[in-house]
Formats: C-alpha cells, sequence, structure tokens
C-alpha cells in the first residue's frame, strides 16, 4: 500500500517517470527503509525546495504507522542512465 503510493506519486512529478522504483527494505520487526530510485534530474524535484516534497511524502507515511504499526524512513537514490 505505501510503496504503491509512492511510486505513483514519485512518477506524477518526475521528468523520467519510467526510471522511478520503489523498493522496501525491514531492517525490524516495525521499522522498513523505503528506497527511492530515480534519474539525477528527478532527484532534485523529488526532494524539493529545502526538502518540503520529501518531507509531506514523509508526513503522509507517519500516517499510516497509525494503521499497520510499522515505522518508515524515505531515501532517495540517484541512479545513473
Amino acid at each position: 500500500m505505501v510503496t504503491d503510493f509512492i511510486q505513483t506519486y514519485a512518477k506524477l512529478i518526475a521528468s523520467y517517470p519510467e526510471l522511478i522504483s520503489v523498493s522496501v527494505s525491514e531492517v525490524d520487526g516495525d521499522f522498513c527503509e523505503i528506497f527511492i530510485k530515480a534519474h539525477q534530474i528527478d532527484v532534485g524535484k523529488l526532494i524539493g525546495k529545502n526538502g518540503n516534497m520529501i518531507n509531506s511524502l514523509k508526513t503522509i507515511i507517519n500516517g499510516c504507522k497509525a494503521k499497520d504499526n510499522m515505522s518508515y524512513k524515505i531515501q532517495v537514490v540517484a541512479i545513473d542512465e
């Protein structure tokens, strides 16, 4: 559910939506890391000015914490293409 939302959201604002991929790595029983892999040009768009875009994503994801009792950390990774 969370990964589908993030992938759809990232593809809407990316210049290269076909290169967007989202993966989840479960670190602990109640903690996951979400990796958004995107083209170098799109990394800045996903983070946003002063980090506003990524912070809004984090806020929305924290709302999911109440439902599934899972904490999330979001990482944006640049890929070379």
